[in-house]
């Protein structure tokens, strides 16, 4: 989208591709919300949320609205990127990086979700990998940090894995149930520490010109 050249951003591994979600790649992704491809057991996601909507129709409605308003709204206190994750030509979940008073601090938090045929690959532990690499290499981030309910085994695991640091606990409320939640983070040392060179960025400058880094 040349008027919009953060929806050009990308970043790519060996298996697979982090492309900025553009309208047209959301349409194609919303196919797997739509058929609740999002899903696990336990739940995976704090209140509120727009997967936990029983209507089909209006899940994928309450979804991409989510997205075009946090989308839209870049502000120096937190700013918000959506990526596609795509494996083969096909897109097969969703990965987020947040900014949070990123001029001041240098913080960020991840989310993500796969769908439901494509785990137990290492794609999860491969996505956050390469959402990292933009964090740190690409906007010259301080510390990243993720958060996981305690029986989500494969979150934990991949941040584990990759080097953060547990830092708390606390509660939110998982469809109106409370659940304790781990905390976790991950210092630019920490990543340095594991840093790979196989993990490439595309077209970051849009980045440092639209978005409040310094």
């Amino acid at each position: 989208m040349k008027n919009y050249p953060l929806l050009d951003v990308r970043v790519t591994t060996p298996t697979l591709e982090l492309r900025a979600a553009t309208d047209d790649l959301l349409d194609e992704l919303a196919e797997l919300v739509r058929a609740g491809k999002t899903h696990a057991e336990p739940a995976p996601y704090d209140d509120p949320m727009s997967f936990y909507e029983p209507d089909p129709d209006l899940r994928v409605a309450k979804w991409l609205r989510a997205i075009w308003r946090q989308r839209g709204s870049v502000a120096p206190e937190a700013w918000r990127l959506y990526f596609v994750v795509v494996v083969d030509g096909r897109p097969v979940g969703e990965q987020t990086l947040s900014g949070v008073s990123f001029s001041t601090l240098g913080t960020v938090t991840t989310f993500s979700w796969l769908s439901v045929d494509m785990r137990g690959r290492g794609l999860g532990h491969e996505m956050r990998a390469a959402i990292l690499h933009l964090a740190f290499e690409g906007l010259g981030a301080k510390e990243a940090s993720s958060d996981a309910f305690v029986d989500n085994q494969g979150s934990n695991a991949i941040s584990r894995g990759l080097g953060y640091e547990i830092n708390g606990s606390d509660w939110a409320t998982r469809q109106g149930a409370p659940a304790l939640l781990n905390r976790w983070r991950l210092s630019r040392q920490g990543w340095e520490r594991r840093r790979r060179d196989d993990i490439d960025l595309h077209d970051v400058e849009a980045c440092h010109a639209l978005l409040p880094l310094r």
